[in-house]
C-alpha cells in the first residue's frame, strides 16, 4: 500500500532515486535540475543511501564518470537540463553505443540564446537521436514511477540502453503536488539487484569497450544500437505491466483521455497535457468530441500504435502541440514524427503543428481551446494551408512571421 505525500517533480525525482539506491551518483547542478542533485546529496551524507557520490567540474565530465562507472558494473544515475545536457552531448552518444544502461532525470529547460531558464523541450528535443530512449511526464507522480520503471527498462538484457526521464523545468520540478509513494523494500524489490553480464572488471570474461571501429564494424554496431531500440518496445510495456501489479497505476506508450468517440484530437508532452485535458472537459461540456493523446515514450517512438489511435474511424482533425522547433521550417518534433507515422495509415486526418511556450511562455486556458476551434474549421475545410502555427508569440513588427506555411496566432 503506498502512502500519500505531497513533494514537487524535483523531490520525486530524488526520492524515487533514494529508493533506488544506485551504486554511483555523478552530477554538476544546473537551474532548474539542481534541487534533484542537493536532495539526493542530503541522503548520502545522512547515510540513507549507499550511493558513491561524485562531485564533478562540468555536466561532460558528469557523463563521462557515469560512463565509467556503468561499464565497471555499477548501477548509474545523474540529473541535467538545458546547457548541461548540450555540454554532454559527446558523451551521450558514447553511452548508447557502449549499451551502459544509464538512468538521468532531464529537467526541461530552454536551450541558449538568448539566455533563459525556463521551460521548453529543445534540449532533451535535440537528443532525441543520441539512441537513449525518452520518458516524458506530466506530473510529479509520473516523475517518480516513470525513474522507478526506468532502471528495469535500461537493465533488460533485451535493451541494455540509457533512459532519460523528461519533466517540465518550474512548471513540474518547482511545483508541490500530492502523490503516492510505496514502501521502500517494494520499490528496491522491483528494480532488483544489477548484475552485468559483461563489465570491464570481469577477469574472467575480459571485453573492449572505446576500440577504434571502422568501416568493417560500425555500421553493425549501429544497427545492433537500432534493433535494440526496436526490443526496447515490448519491454517497456512488459515492464508498465509489473509496475501496475505492484502499484495499481497504469502505464503504456501513451495516455489516451476521452478518445473513443473523439472527433478533435490534440497531441502533446508533459505538464501542458494536464491543461489540455480541462480544455477537453470543457469543450465537452459544450457539446464538442474533443480529445488529448498524451504521449509518455516518445523514444522508441511508437509510430504504429500512434497511426492506429490517430486513424481511428470518426477523428476529424489532430493537432500536434511543440515545445520545440526544429528550425526546419516543418513544425516542431513532435508534429514530425506523428505526422510521418500517418503518411502510409489508409485513412488519416489532416494534421496541424502548434508551436508554444517556448522559454517559458505560458499558453493559456483560452488559447488551448482556441486550437480546438481551428480544428473544428479545418475538419470542415478537409484540409489546411497552414500547417505549422506559432501560438502566442508576440512579433515586433506586422508581417514578421509572414513566412510561406507558417503563421501566428
Amino acid at each position: 500500500m503506498g502512502q500519500k505525500v505531497a513533494l514537487t517533480g524535483n523531490e520525486a525525482a530524488a526520492f524515487a532515486m533514494r529508493q533506488i539506491d544506485p551504486d554511483v551518483v555523478a552530477a554538476y547542478p544546473i537551474t532548474p535540475q539542481t534541487e534533484i542533485v542537493q536532495h539526493f546529496s542530503s541522503f548520502v551524507h545522512d547515510g540513507r543511501v549507499r550511493t558513491e557520490f561524485v562531485t564533478v567540474e562540468s555536466e561532460h565530465s558528469a557523463m563521462s564518470a557515469c560512463i565509467g562507472s556503468a561499464a565497471a558494473g555499477a548501477r548509474t544515475m545523474t540529473a541535467t537540463c538545458s546547457q548541461g545536457l548540450a555540454l554532454m552531448w559527446e558523451m551521450l552518444y558514447i553511452a548508447s553505443a557502449f549499451r551502459l544502461p544509464l538512468v538521468m532525470p532531464v529537467v526541461n529547460r530552454a536551450l541558449s540564446g538568448p539566455i533563459n531558464i525556463h521551460c521548453d523541450h529543445s534540449d532533451a528535443m535535440g537528443a532525441r537521436d543520441s539512441g537513449w530512449i525518452q520518458l516524458y511526464s506530466e506530473s510529479a507522480q509520473e516523475v517518480y514511477d516513470n525513474l522507478i520503471q526506468a532502471v528495469r527498462i535500461a537493465e533488460h538484457a533485451q535493451v541494455h540502453l540509457p533512459v532519460m526521464v523528461c519533466q517540465d523545468g518550474f512548471v513540474t520540478s518547482h511545483g508541490l503536488e500530492n502523490l503516492e509513494i510505496e514502501p521502500d523494500e517494494a520499490v528496491r524489490a522491483f528494480v532488483g539487484e544489477y548484475r552485468p553480464e559483461y563489465h570491464l572488471l570481469d577477469p574472467e570474461r575480459p571485453i573492449t569497450m572505446g576500440p577504434l571501429a571502422l568501416q568493417n564494424a560500425y555500421f553493425e554496431a549501429r544497427r545492433q544500437l537500432a534493433a535494440a531500440m526496436h526490443e526496447a518496445k515490448p519491454v517497456i510495456l512488459a515492464v508498465a505491466r509489473e509496475f501496475e501489479a505492484l502499484t495499481g497505476r497504469s502505464y503504456g506508450f501513451f495516455e489516451a483521455y476521452r478518445m473513443a468517440d473523439a472527433e478533435l484530437v490534440a497531441v502533446a508532452l508533459n505538464s501542458t497535457a494536464g491543461t489540455l485535458k480541462e480544455a477537453v472537459d470543457e469543450l465537452r461540456r459544450q457539446g464538442t468530441r474533443a480529445g488529448l493523446l498524451k504521449p509518455r515514450v516518445f523514444r522508441p517512438f511508437p509510430w504504429e500504435e500512434m497511426a492506429d489511435a490517430l486513424t481511428r474511424p470518426g477523428i476529424r482533425a489532430v493537432a500536434v502541440l511543440d515545445r520545440a522547433d526544429t528550425n526546419s521550417t516543418l513544425g516542431g518534433p513532435l508534429f514530425n514524427d506523428v505526422r510521418a507515422a500517418l503518411f502510409d495509415a489508409g485513412r488519416r486526418p489532416p494534421v496541424k503543428n502548434y508551436i508554444y511556450g517556448l522559454g517559458g511562455r505560458d499558453v493559456s486556458f483560452a488559447e488551448l481551446v482556441s486550437v480546438f476551434g481551428d480544428l473544428r474549421a479545418t475538419a470542415r475545410d478537409g484540409g489546411t494551408d497552414t500547417p505549422v502555427t506559432y501560438l502566442g508569440v508576440q512579433p515586433r513588427r506586422s508581417g514578421e512571421l509572414a513566412a510561406a506555411g507558417t503563421r501566428r496566432r
